[in-house]
């Protein structure tokens, strides 16, 4: 029988590329990751890696386990919920992951809500970037995950995880309140201007080059701010322009014009593959759904 462990080993160096990436995702040494991945060779009784150079890589069958362990990891995260909704009320730990703006506009809603109505959740939220969210679902260091890409930047499924849509929101080119910009294509017209972008290796960062590109420039960076309120301080300042998302437009400033694009913003909810059905995530699901509708009902930036 094939040890789930080792699996886990050889999917996510399919997916990290090196032996070093996997050690260091899973705070072993690199030796350890090495061993047990010859181990689970032999349990296989046939070759699963080959070096290209200095590089580790898979064979063609290693690439079909990884498929299967993808789909046994999602059917021991189903049973998992299966036992759990066995069980009489909602009882767990919940490790839920968020991006700043929804931090401070979705979650204290959210948690109030499931803090009445499930008084036996354990609950914790951890702000990140959503690049790192995949990882640290795959890893369980996270059960719930508030993911958003754009629709000029499509992320592409991951494998290991399963969502559901939340939220799709304008993206808005904000610039100082006396600067004139073409409205048909602020940021065509925004090419000459200094440039305030996420820091980079972040989602915002590698968004804002991207939109800049497809206009036809690459833009002047002069600043990198990874929350959307210093963003538009910055923009209230005269410091340059950024892209910034409706939902981290909570109080607009009058020093800022927010001109709209026709880029879209859009969130899900995640969680590990299988898992959908755990009443915890069930529970969390249904409070940000609820707690994204009444934000919305009473926000004025996403009024028509």
């Amino acid at each position: 029988m094939l040890d789930v462990r080792r699996l886990i080993l050889l999917r996510d160096l399919a997916r990290l590329g090196t032996i070093a990436a996997v050690a260091q995702a899973h705070s072993y040494t690199p030796s350890a990751v090495s061993q047990q991945l010859a181990v689970l060779q032999r349990e296989a009784g046939t070759r699963l890696l080959e070096r290209t150079g200095r590089r580790v890589g898979l064979t063609s069958t290693a690439d079909a386990l990884v498929r299967h362990t993808e789909v046994i990891l999602a059917a021991l995260e189903a049973a998992d919920a299966t036992l759990a909704a066995a069980r009489t009320g909602v009882r767990a730990s919940v490790r839920i992951g968020a991006f700043p703006s929804a931090v401070r506009t979705l979650l204290p809603a959210a948690l109030v809500s499931l803090a009445r109505d499930h008084p036996a959740l354990d609950l914790m939220i951890t702000e990140l970037d959503p690049v790192g969210m995949p990882t640290a679902l795959r890893n369980r260091r996270l059960d719930v995950a508030l993911l958003h890409d754009y629709d000029i930047a499509p992320v592409p499924p991951d494998p290991a995880l399963d969502s559901i849509a939340l939220l799709e929101e304008t993206v808005f080119l904000a610039v100082p309140g006396n600067a004139e910009y073409a409205r048909p294509d602020p940021i065509s017209a925004a090419r000459d201007a200094q440039w305030i972008v996420g820091s980079p290796g972040t989602l915002c960062h590698s968004v804002a080059l991207h939109a800049c590109r497809m206009a036809g420039f690459a833009p002047a960076v002069r600043h990198h701010a990874d929350d959307f309120a210093a963003m538009l301080a910055l923009v209230a300042a005269g410091q340059g322009v950024a892209l910034i998302p409706q939902l981290a437009v909570t109080q607009p400033s009058p020093q800022v014009r927010l001109l709209p694009l026709a880029m879209r913003r859009r969130t899900r909810v995640a969680y590990r593959r299988g898992a959908g059905g755990h009443p915890a995530v069930v529970a969390c699901v249904a409070a940000l759904r609820s707690a994204t509708s009444a934000f919305l009902g009473r926000s004025p930036v996403f009024r028509d």
